[in-house]
């Protein structure tokens, strides 16, 4: 396991800003390549888990439920550092990407189409 153990303090969690429905976005990000893996929420809960357990956690919209990344297919990701931006409101997280690849459709990262 590529577990980093991270802290944080009461103020840094204090300092993230759901929004109205108690979510907050958050971005993966391959700790090797640089790549953007993909984005999807978290809840008050999804972000302690993750830190808790060292593996990203998050909120399902559509299922309303709590989902570790991987669970069914393998593909999960370990923590390796935490951010969060300069409005508290959006959270990056670097991590070790493990399995194919991010996203659900089977490609290494969501932001596999470009424009143009």
């Amino acid at each position: 396991m590529t577990y980093e153990r991270i802290e944080p303090t009461a103020d840094q969690l204090d300092a993230v800003r759901f929004n109205a429905d108690g979510l907050v976005p958050a971005i993966a990000q391959d700790v090797t390549t640089k790549e953007v893996l993909m984005m999807a929420w978290m809840n008050a809960e999804s972000l302690q888990r993750t830190f808790d357990e060292g593996r990203m956690v998050y909120w399902s919209r559509s299922r309303s439920e709590l989902w570790r990344k991987g669970d069914t297919s393998g593909d999960h990701q370990d923590v390796h550092e935490a951010y969060y931006d300069c409005d508290g409101d959006t959270l990056l997280f670097i991590v070790h990407q493990h399995g194919r690849g991010a996203c659900h459709t089977g490609e290494r990262t969501c932001f596999f189409r470009a424009f143009g």
